[in-house]
């Protein structure tokens, strides 16, 4: 967008647009301002684009500025403003939005020293380390602003929070008051699954009444996503002296049963550190889906048994590499998260890092790039012995059923000027080179089948004609999404959408809008075809992020595709969705993650 300055004695140009007379746009409508005029010496104006009617006023001065929503200005440099946060953050709501919750005004407090969890007949490992990590998350809620609570002399407005007492009014003496809530009962209903897997159920409900709560599911994926429901309720008192909860009833579980996170470990090493606080994260917008885009062109950050010296004359750094134990570390901190670990290992394009200790796999350029190494080389059998190799290794080392295998962005001009490429292609009668890299992609993919695992495959390998095995999940990442969705869904196959959720394309302000208003159901379809569509990921590719700002790239932006991806198709108000997530990305500060601001102007305690 753009915005301007302009000149309350040209505002008979304008035309009023809000009830109480204080938004306006320029007859052509490319334009929106707002104060009231004419009290005003100066408007702010921004404009989507500028309109030839606009251009010829010319008293309008154009800088780059910042989107301003209908009724207020997000810029900083506007010159009309109301003091205090542009966006108002809640108190106690939950991010994802539930399924169904029904809160009173009634609530409870919680001692922090007192509190803890107790579970039923049924407990495993998982459930174990959970209770331990959420105690601490509901003891810490007070910590990290207690002593700023302690310091002020009036209470902030939160809107709709916890406490419904007049300012200044305990709530030791509020008539809403409960008594203290001193115990959550866990109620796992069944014996705990070892791995998480596409089908887990995470399902759940909680009961919050009478100073009693109660958390349920029949599987401990729900149980997980419970307790970070739980501890999303828990909100320190006004005066700081406590923790509060509301008296609620929750039913929940997600709309879509992949709800992933593309991480790019290749462009930037990322370090393990920075990557188990992405698993938090993760957990905390309730994502199940960590995708493991280990490698790529640039290096190859994966110690392999088979073939250690991929890594040790691939990788960047012998410190940026990722040893065994670290992806074991990484797997297993995922699962006692709910989490999945799907591995990506891009074929045949994106592998120029597995030609520095293994030139053979990859095709040897001929004319204008003579001398270079393009995608690998499908003619030669040595290749597909290779990866069978490697892939071997790969399933017992990510336990996942799913395998991603990538296929996309594959260039044809190393295989086009490469004289033994041609003539195998002439001997195979393959006419064309996406017939020659369908023979590839396809060989692959049997080979993943044949060890009893599921492919991925990016929407290139689909629409180059490659024959898929059924249940083999295509992933949309760019062009026509609609159209892609609706082909791959009408062909009988599994579907995961990417185009609208990349990380990397950055813009100015709460560019989390437009992922939040991006539904993997938009497409013309029957509701069988929309049963095919398992979720989505958003995507971080790495190439202008490292472990120093990929957590603030990720998080809040993040959570509004985890919210889509959750919450029912209904939960699409994105105006409503600003103020719990304005309270969330506080929440995920509080809990260690350095989200950035969501909205604008604000502030976390």
């Amino acid at each position: 967008m753009r915005s301007m300055n302009v000149a309350a004695q040209d505002f008979s140009a304008l035309r009023s647009i809000g009830r109480d007379g204080g938004i306006y746009s320029d007859p052509s409508g490319a334009c929106v301002c707002s104060g009231t005029l004419p009290q005003y010496s100066i408007l702010r104006c921004s404009c989507v684009q500028l309109s030839v009617k606009m251009k010829a006023f010319p008293w309008l001065v154009c800088a780059l500025g910042v989107a301003v929503f209908a009724s207020r200005i997000a810029s900083t440099d506007s010159y009309i403003v109301d003091p205090g946060p542009v966006v108002k953050a809640t108190k106690g709501e939950l991010w994802p939005k539930p399924r169904k919750q029904d809160t009173s005004g009634n609530f409870s407090a919680i001692k922090p020293e007192t509190f803890h969890f107790q579970s039923g007949n049924y407990t495993c490992d998982i459930l174990t380390k959970a209770l331990q990590r959420y105690q601490k998350i509901v003891i810490a809620i007070g910590n990290a602003t207690r002593r700023a609570m302690a310091s002020r002399t009036f209470p902030l407005e939160s809107g709709n929070s916890v406490h419904r007492s007049k300012r200044h009014r305990s709530w030791r003496t509020d008539p809403n008051f409960n008594g203290y809530l001193e115990v959550a009962l866990v109620n796992l209903k069944a014996p705990c699954e070892t791995l998480p897997h596409l089908s887990m159920d995470e399902n759940y409900t909680i009961t919050v009444d009478d100073s009693q709560a109660v958390l349920s599911s029949y599987s401990i994926w729900g149980i997980l996503r419970a307790l970070e429901s739980f501890a999303q309720m828990v909100v320190l008192a006004d005066d700081g002296s406590t923790l509060l909860i509301n008296a609620t009833a929750v039913d929940d579980g997600p709309r879509f049963s992949h709800r992933g996170l593309l991480v790019d470990t290749s462009r930037h090493f990322i370090d393990t550190r920075t990557l188990l606080q992405i698993l938090d994260g993760m957990a905390y917008n309730k994502l199940n889906v960590f995708h493991w885009h280990i490698v790529d062109d640039h290096s190859f950050p994966y110690e392999s048994r088979t073939f250690p010296e991929l890594s040790q004359q691939g990788a960047y750094h012998p410190s940026m590499v990722y040893t065994q134990a670290d992806v074991a570390m990484i797997v297993e901190e995922a699962r006692l998260r709910g989490i999945r670990v799907m591995s990506e290992f891009d074929t045949p394009g994106h592998t120029r890092s597995w030609g520095v200790s293994h030139p053979e796999l990859l095709t040897p350029c001929y004319d204008q790039y003579r001398g270079k190494l393009g995608p690998m080389d499908p003619t030669r059998e040595s290749t597909y012995t290779f990866l069978g190799s490697l892939f071997r290794e790969v399933i017992e080392v990510f336990p996942d059923r799913y395998v991603h295998l990538g296929g996309d962005e594959v260039g044809f001009e190393c295989w086009a000027s490469n004289p033994d490429v041609l003539e195998y292609m002439k001997q195979n009668r393959l006419y064309s080179f996406e017939m020659l890299e369908e023979k590839f992609i396809q060989r692959i993919v049997d080979q993943i089948d044949a060890l009893n695992r599921s492919s991925l495959v990016w929407q290139e390998v689909y629409v180059n004609g490659v024959q898929l095995p059924n249940g083999t999940v295509v992933h949309v990442w760019t062009g026509n999404r609609q159209d892609l969705l609706s082909r791959i869904t009408r062909d009988g196959l599994p579907a995961l959408l990417s185009s609208c959720w990349y990380l990397d394309h950055l813009s100015t302000g709460g560019d989390w809008r437009k992922f939040y208003n991006c539904d993997p159901h938009d497409f013309i379809g029957t509701g069988a075809q929309k049963s095919l569509v398992l979720g989505g990921e958003a995507c971080m590719w790495s190439e202008a992020v490292n472990g120093h700002n990929i957590l603030q790239r990720i998080f809040p932006r993040v959570s509004a595709t985890a919210e889509k991806l959750w919450s029912p198709a209904s939960v699409n108000n994105a105006d409503e969705a600003a103020r719990r997530l304005e309270e969330h990305t506080c929440r995920m500060n509080h809990r260690g993650i350095p989200a950035q601001p969501p909205n604008g102007p604000g502030f976390c305690l």
